[in-house]
């Protein structure tokens, strides 16, 4: 199985064996990650399913990169957990005391922004967790700086600096909310299934209450990356189904096989 499902609610296509017609009945997408994030993935789902995919972008959050306090160092590397990190480094990288150019990343995404912004990148390849693991096993000399967000999870910094890997909290950008556009809004008023693949918690509870806003709500199914990311949306009226693990070509592979589970002949 390629991910787990509360409840499947897509139309099966029993014995259709016109793919034109197997593509008509695929839902349709609503992405709500910052645009560059959606519009990457939007290319994935055409990728993956086909050019004729209806997908809304509608931005949930969008980064802002306000002057950062950036704290007296000197630091030995960066630590990232989103693109937006290596963003706001990007802005200004000469205000930030490095004694390196070695940035510890989240996965591999937010490695290759790294790279880019001319940082050598160490990627964990998963999530905040596995970024945590990966330096509690290579126990890095000196002080670190976490670039985060002013909304952030997992007290990155406060676990390393326990388990005696000091690092201090720069926070570096803030996600401003956005409410859904009215064609976001329309779409998941309408009658045809739509699939909402969700990438963090606060984007999760930030759906949630823009759909409560609305009168009437289309099939929704739920694409998360994890159970934390479910947790806002758990007893709504909308289906889940989770990705093996926390990356997006797992959430991907996840919508995959609900679509492989409802065409089946």
């Amino acid at each position: 199985a390629v991910c787990m499902s509360d409840q499947l609610p897509f139309v099966p296509l029993a014995g259709n064996t016109d793919p034109m017609a197997n593509q008509s009945r695929l839902p349709s997408f609503l992405l709500t990650r910052p645009s560059a994030q959606s519009q990457r993935f939007a290319e994935a789902l055409r990728h993956r399913f086909g050019a004729g995919l209806q997908i809304v972008i509608s931005p949930l959050m969008e980064p802002e990169f306000p002057m950062p306090q950036v704290p007296a160092g000197p630091f030995s590397a960066l630590v990232f957990t989103s693109e937006a990190g290596v963003a706001a480094y990007s802005q200004q990288p000469e205000v930030f005391p490095l004694t390196s150019k070695t940035a510890y990343c989240v996965g591999d995404r937010t490695a290759k922004a790294a790279e880019l912004a001319g940082l050598d990148p160490v990627s964990a390849d998963g999530d905040a967790n596995a970024l945590i693991g990966l330096l509690l096993a290579l126990q890095p000399a000196g002080q670190l700086l976490h670039l985060c967000g002013a909304e952030t999870r997992g007290d990155v910094a406060v676990r390393l600096t326990q388990a005696d890997i000091p690092t201090v909290a720069c926070i570096s950008y803030r996600q401003v909310q956005r409410p859904l556009t009215l064609e976001a809004a329309n779409l998941l008023r309408g009658e045809g299934a739509v699939v909402v693949p969700l990438f963090s918690p606060r984007s999760a509870a930030i759906f949630l209450a823009e759909i409560e806003k609305l009168s009437s709500l289309a099939p929704v199914t739920c694409a998360v990356l994890s159970k934390a990311v479910a947790e806002p949306l758990l007893s709504k009226p909308v289906s889940l189904v989770y990705a093996e693990e926390p990356k997006a070509d797992a959430l991907l592979n996840c919508i995959a096989g609900v679509f492989d589970a409802t065409q089946m002949p």
